[in-house]
This record gives structure tokens, C-alpha cells and sequence, in this order.
């Protein structure tokens, strides 16, 4: 009776920690979940939170593998599977390219509690428009009213100043580089399914910096706890400059 005693008042003076919330966080393109970029936010997110660092089609395993729209069914899968185990907040989040996934997704889905996005990349409408793929872009077309959706594409990536060329399912290429396609954040901002708190991180040495807040981050539905944050960092920085105060936006969004 007495070890059972002391286990019970053991067990009352332990500090209560409600895990009632989770962060999924996506890298950028040819990265991966134990990008040295997410590392120290990684680290303070899970002061508040949950996390999970996920891999996308868009990693340097991976080399899109599938199209964007299967990519986000399956974040919904595991949305709804964390809404199973009860989190109360479910945060979607990324670096670059991620950045653009979580946009997408609540344009998409829309059941999520808030958005962050961390010097947001991927601007297939701005590399249309100058050009880039428009020809890949048609023939993607082509072989769609074909069905032949698994013909493949020789296609040059660009990553900030660098290249990569490689093979590309043509349905796998228009998902996510047709202009005006998910990947183009301010169409996909302007079609959020709700209103939820929407962090926007950009560095001041960043090229999306000039766009300002009228690029995208205005375009979505306005909510009280949206906050658009510049910090003095480049396009890789961006994550581990403004972790501080990533998580303490998602502590106080937590708690309301």
C-alpha cells in the first residue's frame, strides 16, 4: 500500500505537458528531413509541440516521384491520422519549396490550424512567364491528351543559381510547374479554404524579399493571428534566423 502511495504522489508531482499539438515541417527542393537548415528550429518547435520532419517528392532521394496532388493526398492521410490520436492544433510548415506545399495544402484540403511558411520558394508562374519550360510545359499537355501521362520529360531544375537535369514524368512536370498551378503561392493563398493563422518568413536577402507582403501572404483570407515577418537572413538562413520567433508564434496560437 505504501509503494502504491508513493507512486501515486511520484506521479502528481510530475509536470504536466500537454502534447496537444503537432508541427509537420517539409524541407526544400533537393533536400530532406535532417536538412542542417531545419535543425535549430526543429529544436525550439519541439519545446511547444510535436514535429515531424517529412520528406517529399521534391528531396534529393527522391527526384519527384509522384505528382503534387498524391504528395498532399497523403499529407491529408496523416493529418487526419493525427486528428485520430487527438491533437488539438495541427501546424503544416516548410522551408522553400515546403513552404509552397503548405500554402497548397490548406488551399487544397483547408484542415489544418495554421500555416507557416519559411522563405517560400518554387515560382513556376515567374519562370513561365520568362520563358523557362514552356515548351516542356506544352508537351506535358501533349502527351496528357495522348494518355500517355507516363511519357517522360528531360527537364533542367533550377535551385537557387543551381541545375539539375533529369527525367520527369510528363503529369509529374505539369503538377507542379504549370503556371497556374499549385505551385504558384499567390493563387493557391487566394483559395485558402479558411482563415487560419498564417505565418509568412522572409529574408532580407532573399530574391522572393522584393515581393513584399502583396506577393502572396496578402492574398490569403485575414485572420488576427497572421504575421508577416522579415528577418535579416539569405534563402537558407531563413529557418534557424527566425526560429525564436517561430516558435513563440506557434506557442501563442497554440494557446488560443
Amino acid at each position: 500500500m505504501k509503494i502504491l502511495l508513493g507512486l501515486i504522489l511520484a506521479a502528481l508531482c510530475l509536470p504536466a505537458v500537454a502534447r496537444d499539438c503537432v508541427v509537420v515541417v517539409m524541407h526544400g527542393k533537393w533536400g530532406g528531413p535532417k536538412s542542417p537548415y531545419l535543425r535549430v528550429l526543429a529544436e525550439k518547435v519541439q519545446r511547444a509541440c510535436d514535429i515531424e520532419l517529412r520528406e517529399m517528392p521534391w528531396s534529393r532521394n527522391r527526384n519527384y516521384d509522384e505528382t503534387y496532388e498524391a504528395a498532399l493526398a497523403k499529407l491529408s492521410d496523416s493529418v487526419r491520422i493525427y486528428r485520430e490520436k487527438g491533437y488539438k492544433k495541427i501546424f503544416l510548415g516548410g522551408h522553400s519549396f515546403g513552404a509552397n506545399a503548405a500554402i497548397a495544402y490548406q488551399a487544397t484540403f483547408g484542415d489544418i490550424d495554421g500555416v507557416i511558411a519559411l522563405a517560400p520558394g518554387h515560382s513556376p508562374y515567374e519562370m513561365y512567364q520568362m520563358g523557362m519550360n514552356r515548351s516542356l510545359i506544352e508537351a506535358a499537355k501533349k502527351h496528357a491528351a495522348e494518355g500517355r501521362p507516363d511519357a517522360l520529360l528531360e527537364f533542367t531544375d533550377l535551385n537557387q543559381g543551381e541545375r539539375k537535369t533529369f527525367s520527369i514524368r510528363s503529369d509529374v512536370f505539369y503538377s507542379y510547374f504549370r503556371p497556374d498551378g499549385l505551385g504558384n503561392m499567390a493563387l493557391s493563398a487566394s483559395q485558402f479554404k479558411r482563415p487560419v493563422p498564417f505565418m509568412w518568413v522572409i529574408g532580407t536577402m532573399d530574391p522572393l524579399y522584393r515581393g513584399g507582403s502583396a506577393y502572396a501572404y496578402d492574398k490569403a483570407p485575414s485572420n488576427p493571428l497572421s504575421k508577416y515577418v522579415v528577418v535579416s537572413a539569405n534563402h537558407a538562413m531563413t529557418p534557424e534566423v527566425a526560429s525564436d520567433q517561430v516558435f513563440e508564434w506557434i506557442s501563442r496560437v497554440r494557446d488560443l
